[in-house]
């Protein structure tokens, strides 16, 4: 099927990277297979994530289809596109239909993007992971691709206004050797896939090459690193009222 739609996006991406000339360091990209079904799973800290994760797909000429809530589809501009680019709608009252629709996807070879917080860290740490990277791995019987993103809430994240007036952000890209799905539970499977993003995720903290300015400058950092965001304990209060 001719992608009429999803090429010419990719297209617009590149150019608004060069157009914030960004600076991507991008490490793993082999581990994305050239071709055949995976499941792509990510650390949430941005709205743009999928786009990154997207672009980590490009050295071995894939195409990722992501599952997103399906509020996204019914939107009157990125509606078209994404139904356009084939991604996944995920209405969470009807769970099952996009686990099929997912399921199908990898069958039939393709590359299936997942963010197993479903939702967005605003603590930058890892949440509590979902199990639906896991089961889809394990059922349709292709590779599970842990990855982190680093740099990427900087332009925009949940409650923050986004900015992409700043040059030069740094974007880390660390994408890992895929994980064994042939022995284990889906819970345990889970339990590795969180551990193997969590290693990611410190490698690309640690060759992040910025470091906040001062105090007001460093809301992007963790607050067990030295940053001013809020612990995950501090999110899980305010997210009950």
């Amino acid at each position: 099927m001719a992608e009429l739609v999803y090429r010419p996006v990719i297209g617009l991406a590149l150019s608004l990277f060069k157009a914030w000339d960004l600076k991507i360091d991008m490490r793993g990209t082999e581990n994305i297979p050239r071709a055949g079904g995976a499941v792509l799973a990510s650390n949430h800290i941005s709205y743009l994530d999928f786009i990154f994760d997207g672009y980590a797909a490009r050295p071995s000429k894939r195409l990722v289809r992501f599952m997103a809530k399906d509020s996204v589809f019914r939107h009157k501009v990125s509606g078209p596109l994404m139904r356009g680019m084939r991604h996944i709608p995920v209405d969470r009252r009807k769970g099952d239909a996009a686990y099929t629709h997912a399921l199908d996807s990898l069958r039939s070879g393709e590359v299936v993007g997942i963010f197993p917080e479903a939702t967005i860290s605003q603590s930058f740490c890892l949440k509590e992971f979902k199990k639906g990277a896991a089961r889809l791995a394990q059922e349709s019987g292709v590779p599970l691709i842990p990855m982190a993103l680093w740099g990427t809430q900087r332009l925009w994240t949940k409650g923050r206004k986004r900015d992409f007036s700043r040059s030069h952000t740094p974007v880390t890209i660390r994408i890992g050797k895929p994980i064994d799905t042939a022995e284990g539970t889906a819970e345990e499977l889970t339990a590795r896939l969180r551990d193997r993003i969590q290693d990611l995720l410190d490698d690309a903290r640690r060759d992040y090459p910025d470091q906040p300015s001062g105090a007001e400058d460093s809301w992007w950092l963790p607050a067990h690193l030295g940053g001013t965001a809020p612990t995950p304990e501090e999110v899980a209060r305010r997210e009950k009222h």
